[in-house]
């Protein structure tokens, strides 16, 4: 640890992470952002971006986040990647956040962790992961040329992806518990016009099947009790995403959910330390609203250290 105290920590280095260095050092805060693998987060593994403001034909998620990291840079935000926070120590002038590496001390401190994706937890997932189970389109798409592989999940995420793999695999099959998809209508239209795409509607995978290499699906249809073994060699799975919080469970006040509870100043139980993005407890989940999360965050930091 240096002696050095920061105006700012920012952990997390997605979309929120990002605008909030931006507005924190345009205010003159001495900001440094912390990341624990390669800056982007989620918008990194995302093939094409179509709703964010300001770019009508789509942006690839990668070329929209080197935007916002160059536009930190140019503000001076110090950027340090390749090292988690494990603990951060709150105090009355100063909190501590501690990382694998070294220690840092702010005035304040902003949680921009977002979220991993959620896991089927069924028997095989974890076992072939790297070998068939995969998390991420975009990362592991071109693996599967000419295959026939399986999407989990129905909401924007698994179609929207699944309608990336298309770009590679023969066929895609959509695998929902439900009898109709949560996607946007436009994504769903998409989908059921792409030829390469089939739907096994109301069931749930049961296993994952395979000795070195996935080689099937045992699902099961949630209105009959049927199971069926379905041939394949790739699962990508999208049903959700659990939030980055565990290295402040028991400081930060949590929802159900294990989401940061907030005021509508980004504010959390303990005073000078702020969330924002999709690490938040809200309804929706997107990068415009992470952006505007971190707007006003960052003004609610460079207001609250300006009355320190």
């Amino acid at each position: 640890m240096t002696d050095k105290i920061y105006d700012v920590v920012i952990i997390g280095g997605g979309p929120a992470g990002f605008t909030a260095g931006i507005y924190t050092a345009r205010e003159k805060l001495d900001t440094v952002l912390l990341e624990k693998s390669m800056t982007g987060g989620l918008p990194n593994v995302t093939d094409l971006i179509e709703n964010y403001p300001g770019f009508p034909e789509g942006i690839p998620g990668p070329e929209l986040m080197q935007r916002f990291r160059h536009q930190a840079e140019r503000f001076n935000v110090a950027i340090k990647e390749y090292d988690e926070v494990k603990k951060i120590i709150p105090g009355d002038d100063f909190h501590t956040v501690i990382t694998e590496k070294k220690e840092y001390r702010s005035k304040a401190v902003i949680i921009a962790t977002g979220g991993l994706p959620r896991l089927l937890n069924v028997e095989g997932e974890k076992k072939l992961t790297g070998r068939g189970v995969s998390y991420c389109a975009t990362c592991d798409g071109p693996f599967y040329k000419d295959a026939d592989i399986m999407v989990v999940g129905g909401g924007d995420a698994a179609i929207q992806e699944a309608l990336f793999l298309t770009k590679f695999a023969s066929k895609v099959t959509v695998i929902h518990r439900r009898d109709q998809l949560r996607a946007s209508p436009i994504l769903q239209q998409r989908a059921f016009d792409n030829p390469k795409i089939d739907f096994v509607w109301d069931s749930v995978v049961e296993t994952i099947n395979g000795e070195n290499m996935v080689e099937s699906v045992t699902v099961k249809n949630v209105r009959t009790g049927e199971t069926v073994t379905i041939k394949t060699e790739g699962v990508f799975v999208f049903v959700g995403w659990v939030p980055n919080t565990a290295f402040v469970k028991g400081l930060i006040n949590l929802d159900n959910n294990g989401y940061i509870i907030t005021d509508s100043y980004m504010n959390t139980n303990i005073k000078g330390i702020f969330a924002i993005g999709d690490v938040r407890s809200k309804k929706f989940r997107q990068i415009a609203e992470a952006v505007g999360d971190a707007t006003v965050g960052a003004l609610a930091v460079s207001e609250y250290i300006s009355e320190m």
